[in-house]
């Protein structure tokens, strides 16, 4: 039996989702492994949507794993919680059929990056937001990010790890908002490269403090050179919000398109 789960996590004490070794650093994916495994007196392994870095977080990161253990949609849901870190919680469970894959059935992943723009650091919330002491516009960063939509080689705002075949990405949309002292990021694409969010903001901060003209990202994007590009953004304000997925396969509206 194959099933689906949404899972929400804050990213703050782990070295990112993926399990590195046995004896590797804590991750997302070995701390839901063992709670599934306990569930089911069996190990478990699952597979995941879109990998999230050290701090990163995750809204509604999608998985799926196969088990013979017969258990109810909400004894999966709520027994592997209860064996969870608290920062970590599995928040519905749906079967699903064998040919679902939580990866390559996605057609869309989210990620949302949103930061403090004030002249005192955070404190309260300081896990889950980034900080710029500099005034910036919102809505010239907006202005900015448009000139990224499309199919483009993201080459320029992908990290040297990055391990992708290729670097190119179709971002299917940027919205660039500002609510009060928060400046909020909101990015959809058919998929990401590594770092590719967190380069993408730190260059638009660049524009937004004034430091860049609204057509520099543009300029960037066509250089295909990461070293031409502004610097990585701190992986505390990044969470992903999720992926996208037909509705045939029946899962909750948050991640349906």
């Amino acid at each position: 039996m194959r099933y689906a789960l949404g899972v929400e996590y804050d990213g703050s004490d782990f070295k990112g989702w993926q399990q590195l070794g046995e004896n590797g650093c804590p991750s997302v994916q070995a701390a839901l492994q063992a709670a599934l495994g306990s569930v089911a007196d069996a190990p478990v392994s699952v597979v995941c949507a879109g990998r999230t870095d050290a701090g990163v977080h995750g809204e509604c990161q999608v998985v799926h794993f196969d088990t013979d253990v017969v258990r109810a949609p909400h004894g999966w849901t709520l027994g592997t919680t209860t064996r969870l870190p608290r920062s970590v919680a599995v928040r519905w469970c749906v079967p699903v059929a064998e040919d679902f894959h939580a990866r390559f059935s996605a057609r869309a992943r989210r990620y949302r990056y949103r930061l403090l723009n004030r002249q005192v650091r955070p404190a309260l919330y300081r896990q889950t937001l980034s900080w710029e002491r500099r005034p910036l516009d919102a809505r010239l960063m907006d202005q900015a990010a448009q000139a990224l939509l499309g199919e483009n080689d993201f080459s320029s705002f992908r990290s040297i790890q990055c391990q992708a075949l290729h670097a190119r990405r179709e971002l299917q949309s940027i919205r660039v908002s500002r609510h009060g002292e928060i400046v909020e990021v909101e990015v959809r694409a058919n998929a990401f490269l590594h770092h590719m969010v967190r380069n993408i903001v730190g260059s638009l901060i660049l524009v937004g403090a004034g430091e860049k003209p609204v057509s520099w990202i543009g300029e960037v994007l066509a250089l295909r050179d990461r070293t031409q590009a502004g610097p990585t953004a701190p992986p505390q304000g990044l969470v992903f919000v999720g992926p996208l997925y037909p509705d045939n396969w029946q899962l909750p509206a948050e991640v349906t398109l």
